[in-house]
C-alpha cells in the first residue's frame, strides 16, 4: 500500500493559523510558529477581553448613577438600599439608562428611595 504523504493537511492548518496572524507584526505574521503562539495568546485575551467588557460596563453604569443619585440628594449606596427596600427591581443598566434620557422619571425613583430610608 503506497504511502500517504501529509503535506497537503499540514498546509492548510498552518495557513488556518497564518490568516488568524494577519496584519501581526514581523515574524508573528510569517512563521507559523511563532505566529502558532501568537494566536494562541490573542484567543486567550480576546476571551478575558469579552469578560473585562462586562465588568467595565457595569462599573460605567454604576457611576452613571451614583452621579445622577447625588444630584438629587442621595449617594449611590443608599439609593440602591431605598429602592431594594421599595422592593423596585430594576437593573443598573435600565437605571444609568433612565439617569441620562429621563431625569423626571429617576428623581421620582429617588424620592421613592427617600421615602423607604426615612
Amino acid at each position: 500500500m503506497a504511502r500517504v504523504k501529509g503535506g497537503l493537511n499540514a498546509r492548510k492548518k498552518h495557513n488556518r493559523v497564518l490568516k488568524l496572524a494577519k496584519g501581526y507584526r514581523g515574524a508573528r505574521s510569517k512563521q507559523y510558529r511563532v505566529a502558532k503562539q501568537s494566536v494562541m495568546r490573542a484567543l486567550a485575551s480576546s476571551f478575558a477581553g469579552r469578560k473585562q467588557r462586562k465588568r467595565d460596563m457595569r462599573s460605567l453604569w454604576i457611576v452613571r448613577i451614583n452621579a445622577a443619585a447625588r444630584m438629587n440628594g442621595l449617594s449611590y449606596s443608599r439609593l440602591m438600599h431605598g429602592l431594594k427596600l421599595a422592593n423596585v427591581e430594576i437593573n443598573r443598566k435600565m437605571l444609568s439608562e433612565m439617569a441620562i434620557n429621563d431625569a423626571e422619571g429617576f428623581k421620582e425613583l429617588t424620592e421613592v428611595a427617600k421615602s423607604k430610608l426615612a
